[in-house]
């Protein structure tokens, strides 16, 4: 495919099921054209819902070292220096509230579950003070990396961000019996995945957040910026975009919004954009 008009200037994808295939490796192809773009000056960012601590697994892959937008835009992430450079949180007592709401909006529908994500300081700190779950949280992957307190305790300080987990529901399902139920000007409802979770951050937190504040970091213009996603955590990032691209995998919603959409899956769809100029 060809998207047409000059060369970007900044470059922001999503990871999972955009950047890296379904071994979670970055293709040749790929990192030697986000090599190249570096080469030319332009800056390279992850922008994705995986907190700092788990986005080394990519970088470790490709030659860049770049500021990184974490948990949905929720952290600015400088990888190269390992510090968290900006996070934006919800209060304690909002997100009581959140879970009083979903709990109630979900009652007939087996319930919910809740964990927090936590900035830190350091994608190196504690991993039980950065993730944080109740003893009922049901995990949507195998993982040993987190802390178990009580719910009073997972909502007792500020977070990045508030997952709800559902074992009962697909991620869409949650979302239209919850969304409707929290105020836009309380919290931003999201997901990334279609397995029973849905991603809480303060109202007006998304990728597009996160990608702006790159853009004015690096002294990029909105129109020269190109965002690659799949996921409804990605719609605000591509609508923002001068080019928002959205993968051959995307969802139909995704889609939608995009400017672009690859004929290609996931890395190979970046790869064939990035490939036009670089």
């Amino acid at each position: 495919m060809h998207v047409p008009g000059s060369a970007p200037r900044l470059v922001a994808s999503d990871v999972d099921g955009t950047l890296i295939n379904s071994s979670e490796r970055v293709p040749r192809r790929l990192r030697e054209v986000i090599a190249r773009l570096d080469a030319h000056g332009v800056a390279m960012a992850l922008a994705t819902g995986r907190p700092a601590r788990w986005i080394f697994t990519v970088l470790d892959q490709l030659s860049v070292r770049p500021v990184c937008v974490c948990a949905n835009g929720a952290v600015l992430y400088d990888s190269a220096s390992d510090r968290i450079i900006a996070a934006h949180t919800l209060s304690a007592a909002d997100m009581g509230w959140i879970v009083g709401a979903a709990r109630e909006a979900m009652a007939p529908h087996g319930g919910i579950s809740v964990a927090v994500e936590r900035a830190g300081a350091s994608a190196y700190d504690r991993i039980d003070e950065l993730f944080l779950v109740t003893p009922e949280y049901v995990h949507a992957w195998d993982t040993a990396e987190h802390g178990v307190v009580e719910e009073a305790g997972v909502l007792a300080q500020p977070a990045t961000k508030l997952l709800l987990r559902s074992d009962v529901l697909e991620s869409k399902q949650m979302f239209d019996i919850i969304r409707p139920v929290i105020p836009e000007n309380m919290a931003h409802v999201t997901f990334s995945m279609s397995g029973g979770l849905l991603e809480v951050a303060a109202p007006g937190v998304t990728k597009a957040l996160g990608v702006s504040l790159l853009a004015e970091m690096h002294g990029v213009a909105q129109t020269d910026v190109i965002c690659f996603g799949d996921m409804p955590n990605d719609i605000e990032m591509l609508q923002w975009a001068g080019r928002g691209v959205a993968m051959g995998n995307a969802r139909p919603e995704v889609k939608g919004v995009a400017d672009f959409v690859t004929a290609s899956n996931n890395d190979a769809g970046v790869a064939d954009v990035l490939e036009w100029w670089f």
